[in-house]
């Protein structure tokens, strides 16, 4: 056997390090105490330490100004970075937000001299890169969203104290109604904390849309009334309302915003308005047109898109902004989502597949998108219902949540609307590619493949 001839591999000179960023500074950030190390020769002292009182934040960027600083690298600690991020990019320094795994420090002894210390000398060669942050009108409506999906969050809680106190009475109102939520749900529940008790005036609440009969409701409700679950009850419906209106206002807050910001130039929108989809809507859906003001914010309808509705649309603009000129190329975009694959390579071999484990919101955005796919009479349904059939449902909800960003960064890039081809044109293309790939090996094998000519109708 002849052995076989290594391969040379051309191993580029690599440069003496060199300083990039000569008026770098880097910034230790704790709770309640932030250590900053400037460039040696600019102050008595290269390193202080700051108190993080408002008074203080200000206090040190004029420290810094005065040392000639004009650019500052932090890593990511918490949320106490946000409002030293939001003052000295106020004063005009151009802030790096880093991950804190980009600049781990090799082991040894850890302090917080050597932490900013180290954290100067990287951001001083360059060797750090800043994490994307949207601009600030989109930080402060991504707030009011996150802020929103919590409130939602809570309610939700409340909801099972509700379901739990019928329980305890015996009252299976969740058996006859699908959602205790719903306007027969809520009547029947606030007409038995007032004190009703009558099964059958209960059931008579039901609304004509209701799958069960009134009688069915009736025997449903005929409980064991004990004072102390309706009490429980009551406070439960109270919590539950008292969100509800928090949820409201949050809505009017965010209404505002979506005013106050900047519309799209009419002349670089996508010409197709927003239509609405048919189907019954969404529950937690905003109590205002959102889909309308998302388009004259973004120029695209997002909702255009299958398994995208204006909430979801919602939370991929706050998270990643309106310019997706951040990522140079879509195989960016998707890597910064999660959403690409990260193979760990080792020795030659791969030692794990499959995506980065991320928490980023837009992600889940996708991924949420991706999975009510599974019913959609579209191009992207028939898409997800084949790759769960080869991979599994786990796999194809990333692979379609994958196919999902890429559409929404070529329609931000491009402002271009989608037209979805349709279920018939994707099994069509699937069949023909399919046909070429037979024809291929079988013309490797020294075959050839050829059509069954069609039966004709059988006649009756």
């Amino acid at each position: 056997m002849a052995k076989r001839r290594k391969s040379t591999t051309n191993v580029p000179g690599l440069d003496i390090l060199r300083q990039i960023n000569v008026d770098a500074a880097g910034l230790d950030v704790g709770a309640e105490e932030i250590w900053v190390c400037v460039p040696a020769g600019r102050d008595s002292k290269s390193v202080r330490v700051f108190p993080t009182f408002t008074a203080d934040l200000h206090a040190m960027a004029e420290w810094l100004r005065a040392c000639q600083v004009k650019t500052v690298a932090m890593e990511s600690t918490g949320i106490y970075w946000i409002p030293i991020y939001e003052i000295l990019e106020s004063r005009g320094f151009e802030v790096y937000l880093v991950n804190a795994r980009h600049i781990k420090n090799v082991p040894g002894r850890k302090t917080d001299v050597l932490d900013c210390q180290w954290i100067q000398q990287l951001h001083s060669y360059g060797l750090l890169h800043a994490s994307f942050r949207p601009s600030e009108e989109i930080c402060a409506l991504r707030a009011l969203a996150r802020h929103r999906d919590n409130l939602i969050r809570r309610r939700s809680a409340h909801i099972q104290h509700m379901q739990k106190a019928l329980e305890l009475m015996n009252v299976k109102l969740t058996e006859v109604v699908s959602d205790i939520t719903g306007v027969t749900g809520l009547s029947i529940i606030r007409a038995i904390v007032g004190g009703e008790r009558d099964p059958q005036y209960l059931a008579s609440l039901r609304q004509s849309g209701c799958k069960r009969s009134e009688a069915q409701i009736a025997k449903a409700l005929q409980g064991n009334y004990k004072p102390e679950h309706i009490f429980v009850l009551k406070q439960s419906l109270a919590q539950y309302d008292f969100y509800l209106r928090q949820i409201q206002e949050c809505d009017t807050e965010m209404q505002a915003m979506y005013a106050a910001l900047p519309l799209s130039d009419p002349d670089s929108r996508a010409p197709s308005p927003p239509k609405p989809k048919g189907g019954s809507p969404r529950k937690n859906q905003a109590h205002y047109d959102l889909a309308t003001a998302l388009y004259e914010l973004v120029g695209v309808d997002l909702t255009a898109i299958d398994g995208i509705d204006a909430l979801t649309a919602q939370t991929i603009i706050t998270e990643i902004g309106l310019d997706v000129s951040a990522w140079p190329t879509v195989k960016h975009f998707t890597s910064w989502l999660g959403l690409a694959p990260h193979n760990d390579i080792s020795g030659g071999k791969v030692l794990r597949r499959g995506t980065k484990k991320t928490q980023n919101k837009a992600n889940l955005a996708f991924r949420l998108a991706a999975h009510s796919l599974h019913r959609s009479q579209s191009a992207v349904g028939a898409f997800y219902r084949r790759m769960k059939s080869r991979h599994g449902p786990a796999k194809a909800t990333t692979a379609t949540a994958h196919k999902l960003a890429r559409m929404v960064y070529f329609m931000l890039k491009n402002r271009t609307d989608y037209v979805d081809p349709g279920v018939t044109y994707y099994e069509q293309q699937h069949r023909d590619r399919t046909i070429r790939n037979l024809k291929r090996r079988a013309a490797a094998l020294g075959l050839e493949l050829v059509p069954i000519p069609a039966q004709p109708a059988a006649v009756s």
